[in-house]
């Protein structure tokens, strides 16, 4: 007869995905998993498989939590240029946020330690890149066609650019204590949508 497991699965991966957002991944043990989530590692290899495993799960939950707000917050109907707006201002007071500057994004933190060596996390880090890019890039090209950005701009290229802008506040925020140093960036990149 199987054994009924004795802990939520739901909560345990939750709370892995809280320690690798802290630590990462290189820095979280394998014993430092059992210590927080209270379950012993047989029952995580037998759950969740593999450290690496489980923080590719980890990524896939904070992919479900994260990535639609931004779909809907970029896809309101009415003037979309104020939406890409406040996305960017949203992004540098989390990035200049003293609770949440220093855990910085998941998916960038990833980005950085395990995409250039790792081809299942580059595959969820690119996944997630499309994700933030392209309702901007669909915001950008509904601005263009009400009127609200100049024809000759480039929805995809500015899209781009300010994706890329948007990662990098979640990096120098994470490394700098002057919040000035992200809200200037981001009102500066705000500016070229004028």
């Amino acid at each position: 007869m199987a054994r009924t497991k004795e802990f939520d699965p739901e909560a345990a991966l939750q709370s892995a995905l809280e320690l690798f957002w802290q630590r990462g991944y290189e820095a979280t043990s394998m014993a430092d998993l059992v210590d927080y989530l209270g379950i012993g590692r047989a029952s995580i290899y037998a759950t969740f498989g593999s450290k690496h495993e489980l923080y590719l799960k980890a990524m896939d939950r904070y992919a479900e939590t994260r990535d639609p707000s931004l779909l809907a917050e970029l896809s309101q109907p009415g003037p979309a240029l104020p939406a890409v707006r406040a996305v960017v201002r949203r992004f540098a007071e989390e990035a200049a946020s003293p609770e949440l500057r220093l855990a910085g994004c998941l998916v960038t933190n990833t980005a950085a330690e395990l995409a250039p060596h790792d081809p299942a996390a580059a595959r969820r880090v690119e996944l997630s890149w499309d994700r933030v890019e392209t309702p901007l890039c669909s915001a950008l090209i509904r601005a263009q066609a009400q009127g609200e950005l100049p024809e000759d701009r480039d929805p995809r290229a500015l899209a781009r650019m300010l994706f890329v802008l948007l990662q990098g506040l979640r990096v120098v925020g994470k490394a700098s204590d002057d919040p000035a140093r992200v809200r200037d960036a981001a009102e500066q990149a705000l500016a070229l949508l004028d």
